[in-house]
């Protein structure tokens, strides 16, 4: 960028240059000018991309991890209630599968709770986006009291 500004600045004016002369060197300057800004645009684009792979990249090990630290969770929490059952004269195998099934139970009647609720939600979230379409309707008035 500092190459193109000192080539703009290099290059002083001729009095007894010709007009269609003057245009077309503001016509080069005035793409060398574009041609500067695209590639700062692209350069910045590059950064902002490679950052923002490099975060979604972090983000996707953390759920990562976290999904297999809740999995973890989960099992301790059914190991948990099954030694509950294992004062109800169950056999070991059986306050197993009951502290599991317990525990899906729970996470099955909380997931089902969480879906009613959103359900719930999407009719009274309104798509249309209201401020716009009232912008337009202006505009229209206005258009139609220009005209």
């Amino acid at each position: 960028m500092a190459a193109t500004r000192t080539s703009l600045i290099s290059t002083p004016p001729n009095d007894n240059e010709s007009l269609p002369s003057l245009f077309g060197r503001l016509g080069e300057d005035v793409l060398q000018l574009f041609d500067s800004q695209l590639a700062l645009f692209k350069v910045e684009i590059k950064e902002e991309a490679n950052a923002f792979a490099r975060n979604a990249t972090m983000v996707g090990l953390g759920a990562m991890i976290s999904i297999i630290g809740f999995g973890l969770f989960n099992v301790a929490v059914a190991f948990g209630v099954s030694t509950l059952f294992s004062q109800a004269n169950f056999s070991q195998p059986a306050s197993y599968a009951l502290g599991f099934v317990v525990t899906g139970a729970f996470y099955i009647v909380v997931g089902a709770l969480v879906l009613i609720a959103i359900k719930n939600r999407f009719p009274k979230q309104d798509l249309v986006p209201q401020r716009t379409v009232e912008e337009l309707r202006k505009d229209k008035i206005w258009l139609k009291n220009e005209l």
